[in-house]
């Protein structure tokens, strides 16, 4: 609508509709073009004022607060409006200033509790407790505040009993008769997301999905507008925006604290489908919480942009406390070690405030690793084995966080092919680790590159992948709405080939093969279910035993089993299945080219038929997945497969001669 399609004596109705229909955008325009031609307009700058805040940009309902101050002294509300709005935006000295300016006693207690809500904001606990403290105990924020300064304290149960109180009391009704009234949880809609965090807290996440589950359905049935689960489903929306009804429904909040869930519970397609079911926003609408979500659960896919969307975060303020951890962490998984301790070097503040002692010695220990590696390992090991044996209260989550250390330690032999030591460190190990999955796992691939521990390989191996033979799920959670139907691909492809390799080589080839119909089984029931989806398991298994093959020497087996697991193209081809492909090639034509072999003629034209496939069908498959950080980028249609197929194709032709 234009200024100039409203006519003359409807100007404040249709304005007053715009802001009744939740179109606060529309009115803004309207109101900023009439508060040019009056700046000083009372309505225009009060109006104003109340659409920004529900479109919460807090910092133009400041402006907007403070002009009326300045012309309305005397109005107590303007003075209240304006420290809630400078809270909003996270201008906590500011807004406890202004709190000063309320004189009024029918203020006084909005008063306490906006300069509780500032003192819990700027994490100065024990003040904001002081000011909850004077107010009536009947007063239903007591339980909702009281409740938040618990959880801050670890206090999960005692917390969640305070916001179940609260929840009794109140309801799903607004806590306050007044839009612009802000506490240290605003609205009790969010009491259901506060009880469900605690849960999450205290690990017992069906609770937790229990809450979570009824913001949801309670926010989809209230609020078809928001377009929940719409990304998800493919459906092209609009944002809609970071409005005051969003942020009432808690929504945002649920859907990141369910993602969170399913990302404890490894249930990782779930986890991504949580962020991209909630109401859709442009990138530059998201809070810090769901991007700093989306960098950790993008990151194996789009690394580069996880480490910007992280470093981003970094610059603003305030930003999630686990950021800080999570980037240095990331930062050492992909070896951008020197990048880490730059990173730390250059925010001393944040270490000492975001990084808890144990985190920070192991991220010195992982950076002085580069210098003194065997320092470090025996400093750690010694001290973290003799913190296991002392320690009986709290074994689980002291042995979470040593099993990373442990296979820091171990990466050090790892990185320069000294196995039998990394076996040592396991070795000294297993009285506390063997039950863990991360251990087992481990294990079974430093006995499987020893090449002769093949059965000992398979004693650990096993376990892992025969747990899901009988559809045996890892969530413990007894009625958990979460559960995912579990599948043996949900175990690595990767571990299913070391697993049928230790069978060939120890003569088992009739447990390799039964392994194998099983994952084909479950690969045509998802071709099934989800005819567009990749599932590369099958093939990668039949990848690396043609590449055994080819290892011993016998090429005509081995390269037909590698075309052969390649097809159909369109399903199999991709940048993992490409590269164990092309190493068997490039082992094939240096031999050839050495004359130690010679292929039938059969098996030549099989392979160039191969690669003419790859080249029809690699024309959107990167041939490698380029590092992160990488400044050198490859030449766009050089990284491709169907350019490396070519160059192989030219190879192959002129080791036989095709050219002479």
């Amino acid at each position: 609508m234009t200024l100039t399609s409203i006519k003359d004596g409807e100007y404040t109705a249709t304005v007053y509709k715009m802001i009744k229909d939740g179109r606060y955008g529309e009115a803004i325009h309207v109101l900023s073009n009439e508060q040019q031609k009056q700046t000083k307009s009372r309505a225009a700058l009060s109006l104003l004022g109340y659409c920004y805040y529900h479109m919460q940009d807090f910092s133009s309902a400041t402006e907007c607060y403070e002009q009326l101050i300045q012309l309305h002294p005397e109005v107590e509300e303007y003075k209240l409006y304006y420290a809630q709005s400078l809270y909003g935006a996270c201008a906590y000295p500011e807004a406890m200033k202004a709190t000063f300016l309320l004189d009024n006693p029918n203020s006084h207690t909005k008063m306490i509790k906006l300069q509780a809500a500032i003192k819990y904001g700027e994490e100065e606990f024990s003040g904001a407790k002081t000011l909850v403290e004077q107010l009536p105990q009947d007063d239903p924020d007591y339980d909702v505040d009281m409740g938040c300064l618990l959880y801050k304290e670890g206090q999960y149960e005692e917390a969640c009993k305070k916001f179940m109180s609260a929840m009794l009391v109140l309801g799903y009704q607004p806590a306050h008769t007044h839009k612009h009234t802000r506490t240290l949880v605003d609205l009790v809609h969010y009491l259901s997301y506060n009880i469900g965090l605690c849960y999450y807290s205290m690990k017992q996440y069906a609770q937790a999905l229990k809450f979570i589950t009824e913001i949801i359905e309670r926010g989809i049935r209230e609020h078809p507008e928001l377009s929940v689960g719409m990304t998800t489903e493919g459906i092209d929306v609009r944002s809609v925006g970071n409005t005051l009804i969003l942020h009432e429904t808690a929504l945002i909040e649920a859907f990141n604290l369910k993602a969170a869930i399913e990302y404890q519970l490894k249930n990782y397609e779930a986890a991504q489908e949580a962020l991209t079911d909630m109401p859709p926003r442009a990138e530059e609408e998201l809070d810090p919480v769901t991007l700093h979500n989306q960098a950790l659960m993008n990151m194996e896919k789009k690394p580069s942009e996880g480490f910007e969307k992280l470093a981003f975060l970094l610059q603003q303020i305030p930003f999630p406390p686990v950021t800080f951890g999570n980037l240095l962490l990331l930062y050492c998984k992909y070896e951008y070690f020197d990048l880490a301790a730059d990173v730390m070097a250059e925010n001393a503040h944040l270490t000492y405030k975001f990084l808890t002692p144990y985190l920070y010695e192991f991220l010195d220990a992982m950076l002085t690793c580069q210098t003194a590696p065997e320092e470090v390992q025996e400093a750690k090991l010694t001290r973290d084995n003799e913190a296991l044996k002392k320690t009986l209260q709290d074994y689980d989550e002291l042995l979470e966080k040593y099993i990373p250390v442990l296979m820091a330690q171990a990466k050090i032999y790892w990185n320069r092919e000294n196995y039998q030591m990394v076996e040592k460190i396991f070795r000294k190990s297993v009285e506390f680790c063997n039950g863990h999955d991360t251990w087992r796992l481990n294990v079974a691939h430093v006995l499987f590159m020893q090449e002769n521990k093949y059965k000992e390989a398979i004693g650990f191996y096993e376990p892992i992948v025969k747990k899901h033979y009988d559809n045996v799920e890892h969530c413990n959670i007894q009625e958990c709405p979460c559960k995912p139907k579990p599948s043996i691909l949900d175990v690595s492809a990767a571990v299913m080939a070391n697993l049928c390799v230790s069978y060939i080589m120890t003569n088992q080839n009739e447990e390799a093969e039964e392994l194998m119909r099983r994952m084909e089984k479950e690969e045509e029931q998802i071709s099934y279910d989800q005819p567009d989806k990749k599932v590369f398991h099958l093939c990668i298994v039949n990848l690396v035993i043609g590449t055994l093959y080819c290892a011993k020497g016998n090429y005509d087996f081995g390269i037909t089993r590698v075309i052969k697991s390649l097809e159909p193209y369109n399903k199999k081809l991709g940048t993992d299945t490409w590269f164990y492909a092309k190493r068997c090639f490039l082992s094939l034509l240096e031999n050839m080219a050495k004359h130690m072999i010679m292929l039938r003629d059969s098996v030549i034209q099989e392979c160039i038929q191969f690669l003419e496939h790859c080249e029809v069908y690699g024309k959107t498959e990167p041939a490698i997945i380029e590092q992160p950080l990488e400044e050198d980028r490859m030449h766009i249609g050089k990284n491709t497969v169907t350019y490396e197929s070519r160059l192989l194709k030219a190879l192959f032709y002129e080791v036989i001669g095709w050219n002479d």
